[in-house]
């Protein structure tokens, strides 16, 4: 294929989204904020199931306050949730897809190491 012809139907596919800027600075963002190991360990301990501040602290040996203020990061991303039962804060994965986006990354990196 001619390297020309890739860049034309490339071009022409960013030039029909109106909002491909919007798009690419949300998934810079969202990989941005899968950038910090801890947030990647706190999106994977979720994909087994809702816990609440304490048992990620617990999980991962890693202060609560420092959780929360990961956990603010990953909510205001809406990589994840919260449901409140309570006085206490349940924070789950917002949908399938950032499972999907983790184990994608985690089949790469398992490439990457055999």
């Amino acid at each position: 294929m001619n390297p020309t012809s890739n860049f034309t139907k490339v071009e022409n596919r960013l030039r029909g989204q109106g909002d491909s800027v919007l798009r690419f600075q949300l998934l810079a963002d969202t990989f941005k904020a899968l950038g910090d190991p801890t947030r990647v360990q706190i999106v994977w301990a979720l994909t087994h199931g809702e816990l609440c501040v304490t048992d990620i602290a617990n999980l991962l040996s890693v202060s609560a306050s420092a959780i929360s203020h990961h956990l603010r990061t990953l909510r205001n991303l809406r990589l994840v949730k919260i449901r409140r039962d309570h006085r206490t804060l349940f924070y789950s994965l917002d949908d399938e897809h950032i499972e999907h986006l983790l184990e994608e990354g985690m089949e790469h990196v398992e490439d990457l190491i055999l």
